[in-house]
């Protein structure tokens, strides 16, 4: 039987627009978290923009985890999404996303969270 994952989008702006320049802030991150969670990545790719922000999207076994800036507008997405196929992920798609929002000083956080 399918057991339903988390996917959590969020939208943020962050205390200094500067972190968002930081790629590889994001890149070790995610290599942390993942590592530490027990995740398995098989895939990913950033994109830094010259003097700009990032896009950075990490595929897992257990799907995905993305993340894209715009300092310039102090304004940044992230997604995380963990199906619980083989395992329950949802305490662990939102320890990636409440760790992010730290280590970023996320302010005035929006967040959806869906079941699917």
């Amino acid at each position: 039987m399918y057991k339903e994952g988390l996917h959590i989008i969020s939208e943020f702006s962050v205390k200094d627009p500067e972190v968002l320049k930081d790629c590889e802030k994001a890149r070790d991150f995610f290599d942390n978290a993942i590592r530490g969670l027990g995740l398995e990545k098989i895939g990913e790719i950033y994109h830094q923009f010259p003097g700009s922000g990032y896009t950075g999207v990490v595929c897992l076994t257990e799907s995905h985890i993305s993340i894209h800036t715009w300092p310039e507008y102090n304004r940044a997405t992230f997604d995380v999404f963990l199906s619980n196929y083989l395992k329950y992920n949802n305490d662990l798609a939102e320890k990636i996303h409440n760790d992010l929002l730290i280590l970023l000083e996320a302010a005035d956080a929006k967040t959806t969270r869906l079941k699917r």
